[in-house]
């Protein structure tokens, strides 16, 4: 049963509680990190803020930043580049690592480059689109830390569009690479439908026979965990073999990162079995009905004095699976809220503990508008607040 603790009307710290209660799980990667996006609810967490090389998943903020720009108008995926003899002379043969198979002064749509680089991990996709958006690899950089400043990654930093090693100027952690994923997710889920679950695809020729040439997503999880859908592996001699991967089932959505494995096998392994071990050793609690009001939350200069605090859809939290923990959970908000405030808008968190279990921040939103007060609503509190 849920435990209501009084509201906090001020800015309040989210707890952080230990996940020593968690079903145990063990995983040979140095770096390994599982959270639930249905709840907030950090599943796992080995070494997940650790600054690393990404290899290839820093290929995830080269989308983001183009999921961006489209969503906002500034890029079209009909747009096309051209792939400057320069930039193909750099990321071409063995040599360049991963590739799409450009050829030299070879126009190509931004579609197929985004294809390029989420399913085929091509490098020199990469470089051609960034130059495309920002005419140099290294201003399209500039866009990427922005970026990144925005997401609140305060742990990473990028120095090339697609990961190749730069001597540590680009790293992430664990931590960071998941609030990316679920950025893309949440703020752009049609072009991740679009381009993240694609098992395949086809540019480029063969030399000789002139053949078409079909490469496969390196992703460990399509085809092998239901309703998986994304998102970036990695791989470097530097940062060993890594991944970052979604999946959604029965309403859950999970994150998962692993980092520094040894193998291309033994990534594909702990990759599934982690997902697994996620869906299969938790579960979805249903806590708060969608519109029902949980609290009320003070009101600053408004025309009325409190709002109702609801839950803006079905709230969860994640527990063990079997398990029937007791719970506490308290309102968070910086209060007093200051008017005006738009019904629907999300100006409190309902922080909700288990006994040992990880923390979990869900939304609520405000129950009704409430306007500014008048003039003399004004005054009338100002001079309340001066005796105060």
């Amino acid at each position: 049963m849920l435990k209501p603790v009084a509201t906090i009307a001020a800015a309040t710290a989210v707890l952080l509680s230990s996940t020593a209660a968690a079903p145990p799980f063990q995983t040979p990667a140095p770096v390994a990190y599982l959270e639930d996006l249905l709840t907030g609810a950090v599943l796992y967490a080995k070494d997940a803020d650790r600054r690393m090389p990404p290899a290839s998943m820093a290929k995830m903020m080269t989308a983001y930043v183009a999921f961006d720009l489209i969503k906002k108008g500034e890029l079209k995926l009909a747009d096309t580049a051209t792939v400057r003899p320069e930039t193909w002379q750099r990321w071409h043969g063995p040599q360049a690592g991963s590739t799409m198979f450009l050829s030299p002064n070879e126009q190509v749509s931004v579609e197929n480059l985004l294809n390029g680089i989420i399913v085929l991990s091509g490098n020199d996709a990469c470089v051609v689109l960034a130059e495309k958006i920002a005419g140099t690899e290294e201003a399209f950089v500039a866009l990427m830390n922005r970026k990144a400043a925005e997401l609140g990654l305060r742990n990473s930093n990028f120095g090339t569009s697609n990961g190749w090693p730069d001597g540590g100027v680009t790293y992430v952690t664990a931590r960071d690479l998941a609030r990316l994923a679920d950025a893309t997710i949440k703020q752009h889920p049609q072009l991740y439908k679009k381009f993240y679950s694609r098992r395949e695809f086809t540019w480029g020729k063969t030399l000789g026979a002139g053949a078409d040439i079909t490469q496969g997503n390196r992703d460990p999880l399509l085809g092998r965990v239901a309703g998986a859908d994304g998102l970036k592996t990695g791989h470097t001699e530097e940062a060993g073999y890594g991944f970052t991967g979604s999946a959604e089932q029965g309403g859950r959505r999970l994150v998962m990162v692993v980092a520094g494995l040894t193998s291309f096998n033994q990534r594909r392994e702990e990759s599934v079995r982690f997902m697994e071990w996620g869906f299969n050793a938790w579960s979805a609690k249903p806590i708060v009905a969608k519109g029902k009001r949980v609290a009320t939350a003070a009101v600053q200069l408004g025309d009325a004095g409190e709002v109702g605090l609801v839950a803006p859809q079905p709230l969860a939290i994640t527990i063990p699976k079997g398990s029937s923990p007791d719970l506490q959970a308290r309102v968070v908000y910086q209060g007093p809220i200051k008017a005006p405030i738009k019904a629907g808008q999300h100006v409190a968190d309902l922080v909700v503990t288990t006994s040992g279990g990880p923390a979990q921040t869900l939304p609520l939103v405000a129950e009704a508008d409430v306007g500014e007060a008048g003039f003399f609503g004004r005054a009338w509190a100002g001079l309340t607040s001066f005796f105060a």
